[in-house]
């Protein structure tokens, strides 16, 4: 307490209760200095759910629509930056959704400040946490497509933060309903990150091309673009085994219809899913309990993939001179229950005669 009282970038915090509405009348002052002051005491506080209960419930989520719109950049900066604080507790983001701050909010996506920019993309992708803001979100994906697409023409990349923050709002929208995404463009822009350098932004890509490729239209989107399904069979043995789970779900999704089925033969993925089915078991004790699930999505979704694979007859030739590999992931107590029903599935496909 003291130490704020003495900090002259932070305004005095009066006791108790008196905290956040004292803080939240200093807003109303002339003075930018006086509010960005009074901006930055109230971020040390939200961090306390009890403050952040007191600011919702108290009403004073209004103020925050001059503040977005304020002539000072630091002013808005540091407003979207309590935002974030604030979306960082579930009270905060459903408050932010039920409130009328989202339009102001999605304006500062433009702002020349890059740190205002990251915030609001850090406030967005919080947002989407609940089922509600990627529905309230889905009117922006052409927008947030729009900034990937500039991005591109002008040749000047976000920071890598906002990058995978944009990706990941992108992505969790698209869980919700891709069409938005797929109508603007959203394979082709989203493919050419699934290469970048970051593996952040090539995990977050993968995650987005994933959702994309779920609907029929997005199926059909992902096995047109000529470079999409290549990179992705690269993806399967990347570094980072979110990027493979995540790149092996858009093949699962894509050999479901004929066209992905004869452009993954073509690519000669059914060796490297094979791989992945079978290297699994050599790692598992070392791995910690995220690690164990992220493996095991990569290896259902690569069993999947092989299944619908085997629909075609060049695949079901090229896994019947495996057949005892997945016979082997299909049976015994100690396997994992949803890995085995996955090789059981496929083991009925691969050996399945008219």
């Amino acid at each position: 307490m003291a130490a704020s009282l003495l900090d002259r970038n932070r305004a005095p915090v009066a006791f108790g209760l008196r905290a956040v509405p004292r803080l939240f009348e200093d807003l109303q002052g002339p003075d930018s200095g006086g509010r960005l002051r009074a901006l930055t005491s109230l971020c040390d506080l939200m961090h306390d759910p009890e403050r952040v209960y007191q600011t919702v419930n108290g009403g004073f989520l209004g103020q925050f629509k001059g503040l977005l719109e304020d002539e000072d950049p630091s002013v808005r900066t540091k407003t979207c930056e309590l935002l974030d604080v604030l979306t960082g507790h579930n009270i905060g983001r459903q408050a932010l959704l039920c409130s009328s701050l989202l339009p102001p909010l999605s304006e500062l996506l433009d702002d020349f400040s890059s740190s205002c920019r990251r915030n609001v993309h850090r406030v967005l992708s919080q947002l989407t946490l609940l089922p509600a803001g990627a529905h309230a979100l889905l009117s922006l994906v052409p927008k947030l497509m729009l900034k990937l697409r500039l991005q591109e023409e002008e040749k000047k990349e976000e920071e890598e933060e906002v990058q995978v923050l944009l990706l990941s709002t992108i992505s969790s929208c698209s869980r919700l309903d891709p069409l938005p995404a797929l109508a603007s463009g959203g394979v082709s822009l989203v493919g050419r990150r699934l290469s970048h350098r970051s593996p952040d932004i090539r995990r977050e890509a993968a995650a987005a091309m994933m959702a994309l490729s779920v609907s029929a239209e997005g199926k059909q989107q992902v096995c047109k673009e000529e470079a999409v399904l290549p990179v992705l069979v690269e993806l399967l043995q990347d570094g980072d085994v979110e990027v493979q789970a995540n790149a092996a779900g858009v093949i699962m999704y894509s050999v479901i219809i004929t066209t992905g089925k004869r452009k993954c033969l073509d690519l000669d993925v059914v060796p490297v899913l094979l791989h992945l089915v079978s290297s699994r078991e050599e790692q598992e004790e070392e791995e910690d309990e995220e690690r164990r699930r992220r493996r095991k999505a990569l290896v259902l979704y690569s069993l999947r993939a092989l299944t619908s694979l085997a629909e075609a007859p060049d695949g079901r030739s090229l896994l019947l001179e495996q057949l005892p590999l997945l016979e082997r992931r299909s049976g015994g107590e100690e396997e994992d229950r949803d890995i085995r029903g996955a090789a059981q599935a496929a083991v009925r496909v691969v050996t399945w005669t008219p």
